[in-house]
């Protein structure tokens, strides 16, 4: 007796269905499949408008016939596929059972291995090491293990051969997990290409910490190209990209070297407070907090204290933090940054700006000398020239005459007339296209601070300076500071200042003034500039701005 199948293309199920009258197949390709001699019935519409089973004609058997073909080629093809996966399963779990036979273990009968970070690396060639750090890259290759390691100071290629490669916890290790490896430092053979022209032989090594595999890898918490929102809420997995590190430590060098410019300057570094009641760059941008029962800001700028320790230090300078509170989003400002001040006693607005450019140009001449800063300083920013002496005078009554005559407009669209703020575009415009570290000068009174000495030639405008660098804009703002007293008390009551919160500032021009000038450098934008970054928050360790205080 011939089988009997029913076909419904529209209400039946090829995977749960029987075939039957009141379970149908979906197919006829599947149900010849399912029996070739099989009689078949298909749900169709009928002339009269009616619905019911009638026997399948002979082009749609013919046609179910090609497709049973096609299904069964299908699945010989998936028990092959099955059949493969089994035995690679199988041969990798006989090999994990292998691997999980061989112990690792130190041979003792080595020389004692020398714990070195691997910024030493040179110094011990030849040598038996131990070294810690993370796995910066790790790839696998016919039965050898590449490991690049990290520990901060630099990056070492450790290759692990023969039980070490085949041991199960190799086959453990991930990105990120630390590591301790023993063996020796050897140069490469020449062709061959790793960091530092070195290699090191493991002979031992153990996890100290795994990092997790699978959805929760470290490639999945940092992907290149990720939006930057995203990659800031991840900034402490960030910072150990090669870019990020690299900033920092050029940061480090940066800090280092205008210290010991400094020292050879005779400045000296004082740490002013970071908790005020006074205000130096307008009360809209201030911080506010409660200060035991009195409001209290966050430093706008340590430059008023730093006037203070002239009479008791001398020259003296510091690197502290301070807050503006500015909603702004521009790619060259930070709500917190280091700030690199310095005040100095009896000298002239010209002493002044040789001063700025000296300091300028010595610390970036260290930086790109120094052994681990130039590199990468050359690695980030492959065009980078240092600036040399002199810097080009620019009077902002020039500025605005090149910008007029180069039709750049100022914020209104309007050509730049006198008392015109320059914004940041113009500025960068004429910047890039001079070319050259600018020093840009004598800025009109009413767009400056109070503080800032008038030019005794030209009562309209003041002695303070701007640096500009190209690419990056201004780094740096000073002046010279008011002396007089009676002109001190004139810019109190012309921002309507409180006089009676600046005593001891007033206190410096009633108790022994005298003509002294000072500046501010954007640890940041210098950055920026020296690293060819896009934006000073690729120098921050964890910058902070509108919208952004974690992690």
């Amino acid at each position: 007796m011939s089988t009997t199948y029913y076909i419904n293309e529209l209400s039946g199920s090829d995977e749960t269905s029987s075939g039957s009258k009141e379970q149908p197949f979906k197919t006829a390709a599947y149900a010849f499949y399912r029996t070739a001699d099989a009689k078949l019935f298909v749900f169709k519409t009928l002339d009269d408008g009616t619905q019911d089973f009638v026997e399948i004609s002979a082009s749609a058997l013919k046609k179910a016939k090609k497709g049973a073909e096609g299904l069964k080629k299908k699945l010989q093809k998936a028990n092959l596929a099955a059949e493969k996966d089994a035995a690679k399963k199988a041969a990798e779990t006989a090999s994990q059972l292998e691997a999980m036979k061989i112990t690792i273990k130190e041979d003792e009968s080595l020389p004692k291995a020398k714990t070195i970070k691997l910024r030493a690396l040179q110094d011990n060639l030849g040598t038996r090491v131990r070294v810690h750090g993370w796995i910066h890259r790790l790839r696998a290759q016919k039965g050898l293990v590449f490991i690049a390691l990290r520990d901060g100071t630099g990056f070492l290629q450790c290759l692990l051969s023969g039980d070490l490669a085949n041991a199960y916890q190799t086959s453990t290790l991930t990105l990120e997990s630390t590591v301790t490896l023993k063996g020796i430092v050897e140069k490469l053979p020449a062709g061959k290409q790793a960091p530092g022209g070195v290699e090191l032989k493991v002979d031992y090594y153990e996890i100290i910490g795994l990092a997790p595999a699978g959805d929760d890898c470290f490639s999945n918490k940092i992907q290149e190209g990720a939006d930057p929102s995203l990659l800031l809420d991840q900034r402490h997995l960030a910072i150990r990209g090669e870019t990020l590190s690299a900033v920092l430590k050029v940061r480090a060098s940066l800090l280092q070297a205008i210290r010991r410019v400094y020292d050879e300057e005779g400045v000296i570094e004082v740490t002013p407070p970071c908790m005020v009641q006074t205000q130096v760059e307008g009360g809209s941008t201030l911080f506010k907090l409660q200060y035991y029962g009195e409001e209290a800001y966050l430093t706008q700028s340590s430059q008023l204290y730093l006037e203070t320790a002239l009479p008791a230090l001398g020259d003296v300078y510091c690197i502290q933090e301070s807050f503006r509170a500015e909603k702004s989003h521009t790619r060259r400002h930070l709500s917190e940054y280091t700030h690199i001040e310095a005040e100095l006693a009896f000298l002239t607005f010209e002493d002044l700006l040789s001063h700025i450019e000296r300091v300028i140009t010595k610390t970036v001449k260290y930086v790109v000398n120094d052994p681990v800063a130039g590199p990468l300083v050359k690695q980030l920013n492959p065009g980078f020239a240092a600036p040399e002496l002199p810097f080009k005078r620019m009077e902002y009554v020039e500025a605005l005459k090149w910008l007029n005559d180069h039709s750049i407009p100022n914020e209104e669209g309007q050509p730049f007339k006198f008392g015109d703020d320059i914004a940041e575009a113009a500025e960068r415009k004429m910047t890039d296209t001079i070319g050259v570290p600018i020093l840009l000068t004598r800025f009109p009174l009413e767009i400056k601070s109070f503080y800032m000495k008038r030019c005794a030639d030209d009562p309209r405008v003041t002695e303070s300076v701007d640096v500009l660098m190209p690419t990056v804009g201004e780094i740096t703002g000073g002046s010279m500071r008011i002396d007089s007293l009676n002109e001190l008390l004139e810019g109190f009551e012309r921002e309507k200042l409180d006089k009676s919160a600046y005593y001891w500032f007033i206190d410096q021009r009633k108790y022994g003034t005298c003509p002294h000038g000072g500046y501010g450098l954007g640890t940041e934008r210098i950055l920026a500039w020296l690293c060819d970054r896009f934006t000073v928050r690729d120098c921050s360790l964890y910058p902070r701005f509108t919208g952004r205080c974690k992690p």
